[in-house]
């Protein structure tokens, strides 16, 4: 059995996305695994700049069939690297369009697709993975509450939805990211400094915010993430 393919979803611009892929990534490779990143934003590419260097990584157009097709000749070449797809704001096109390439290969590239969909507290981040869910049925997907936004409990929409029933029938669980103090993220970003630089360069209060958030974030990955 190959690694797993871990797809970061939500569809939505500013969710939280790119900060979820960079603590998968650190995460994974906290625990010795080779990592393949598959960035699909390519208009703005930070994750992929920021850990190119540090990972095996493929700028991908999954606005259009040939991106998948691209996608799942890279899983196929890398059966021993567990694949972290960042996905783009305006993705739910090309899923519901070409998301059967990488869907309908699954079993022959021996992979497990497991979908971590970030959610703000609005009603379209809900109505996306619908959506999502019916384009790629195959995939287990949990559900992660960004806690930017709020605590667990102001996510009212969700939390008490058919939706978040349908996700936990399926085996999904319901998450909460923590959140990261907006100087920490900030200079994440605008630096584009992995998390492991970042627990070196950054001054010391920095850090021991950017240590504490990396612990939580552990506890909410050992929960989902079984490469």
């Amino acid at each position: 059995m190959a690694k797993n393919i871990y797809l970061i979803g939500g569809s939505k611009g500013g969710v939280g996305k790119s900060l979820l892929t960079m603590a998968t990534i650190d995460f994974l490779m906290e625990r010795g695994e080779s990592v393949l990143l598959v960035e699909s934003d390519t208009s703005n590419p930070d994750v992929w700049k920021t850990y190119k260097d540090s990972v095996d990584a493929e700028l991908l157009n999954l606005d259009e069939a040939d991106g998948w097709i691209q996608l799942v000749n890279a899983c196929e070449g890398k059966p021993d690297h567990v694949v972290v797809i960042n996905t783009a704001a305006r993705n739910n096109k090309g899923v519901s369009a070409y998301g059967e390439t990488l869907s309908s290969t699954l079993a022959e590239l021996q992979r497990k697709l497991v979908t971590l969909w970030v959610i703000n507290r609005q009603r379209d981040s809900l109505e996306l993975l619908k959506d999502f869910m019916q384009a790629i049925p195959n995939t287990e997907v949990h559900v992660v509450r960004n806690g930017y936004f709020g605590e667990e409990s102001k996510f009212e929409l969700y939390n008490g939805s058919k939706l978040r029933t349908t996700v936990e029938e399926r085996g999904g669980k319901s998450l909460t990211f923590p959140d990261l103090a907006d100087r920490v993220s900030d200079d994440l970003y605008s630096k584009r400094m992995s998390i492991a630089a970042a627990r070196q360069d950054m001054p010391i209060g920095n850090r021991a915010e950017l240590t504490r958030w990396r612990n939580e974030v552990r506890k909410m990955l050992e929960t989902v993430i079984h490469a």
